[in-house]
């Protein structure tokens, strides 16, 4: 287990070491001018992926400016989408699970909004859809994703890109090699 634990702190390690600063820079400037704007930022993802979606949600609506509410100025606006759990069955089951994030997007973006999309593979087909969507829109895209970015990245306008292994979702993989070892016994 500590080798693991090595292995894996000296992976993430190097992935932080090579994270794009100048697509970091510009995703900020994104957030900054939709801010400015008057703007809703609209945060999406699968899995794990809408699990930190919901997170930054809470995080950029109740800490950002958490010590100012009396202030009477404007305030960052974060959506996640669907916005609940209701929502996204909904789409799935009548429309196609390929339409959860764009249905619901597309009955919400403003030209002063802009999306952040989160996809390990950079190619999951909802997540290409809502991108798609806002593309056709002219609504700013911050895409984050691993791997090699997929089609995600290329639709992006910042790319948050974590090069990994395609394929590579540590734990599990980790996980899987402990499976296969008990197997074998």
């Amino acid at each position: 287990m500590e080798d693991f634990i090595k292995d894996f702190a000296g992976k993430v390690e190097v992935c932080l070491e090579n994270l794009p600063a100048g697509e970091i820079a510009k995703a900020i400037n994104i957030i900054q001018a939709c801010y400015e704007r008057d703007g809703r930022i609209y945060i999406f993802g699968n899995g794990g992926s809408l699990a930190i979606a919901t997170h930054w949600v809470s995080d950029i609506n109740k800490t950002i400016f958490s010590h100012h509410l009396d202030h009477p100025g404007r305030r960052f606006q974060a959506v996640r989408l669907p916005s609940t759990e209701s929502e996204i069955t909904a789409w799935a089951n009548d429309v196609g699970y390929d339409m959860v994030f764009a249905g619901p997007l597309r009955n919400y973006v403003q030209e002063t909004d802009i999306i952040i999309a989160i996809s390990s593979s950079g190619n999951s087909e909802n997540i290409v859809r809502a991108a798609q969507l806002a593309k056709e829109q002219n609504i700013p895209i911050i895409g984050l994703s691993g791997f090699d970015g997929g089609r995600l990245n290329q639709l992006s306008d910042a790319k948050v890109l974590v090069k990994t292994e395609k394929g590579d979702y540590y734990f599990k993989n980790y996980f899987d090699h402990l499976v296969e070892q008990r197997a074998a016994k």
